[in-house]
């Protein structure tokens, strides 16, 4: 049996200009697993959107596993978000398991805001 290497991550990004609201919806879709070996990389993406301000939602449709490292970076990057005030990061399409992940570590609620 085996496993998919713990650097089986990538994503896609894509910006849309809203133009009633006046800023840009980014859409980061993940996919594969987000881990300690690239939590890093995801904060590196992100961060500088946090920067620009709008809204980011990371898509984890495609996400089959995220550990305790990747939940750290999406935490640290929402609460990054909060601080900063100009930006907006949200989660979409949660599989199940992320779902259960945020509930039990009670942090679905800092992702329902």
């Amino acid at each position: 049996m085996s496993s998919a290497p713990e650097t089986d991550f990538h994503y896609e990004i894509e910006d849309i200009k809203d133009e009633q609201r006046g800023y840009i919806v980014t859409t980061i879709t993940c996919h594969g697993r987000l881990t300690s070996a690239n939590a890093d990389e995801i904060r590196k993406v992100v961060q500088p959107l946090i920067q620009r301000g709008g809204q980011i939602a990371l898509d984890f449709a495609d996400l089959q596993f995220l550990d305790s490292s990747g939940l750290g970076a999406i935490v640290g990057l929402k609460v990054s978000a909060i601080n900063k005030g100009l930006c907006v990061l949200t989660l979409r399409n949660l599989t199940p398991r992320v779902k259960e992940l945020l509930r039990i570590t009670n942090l679905l609620q800092l992702f329902s805001s």
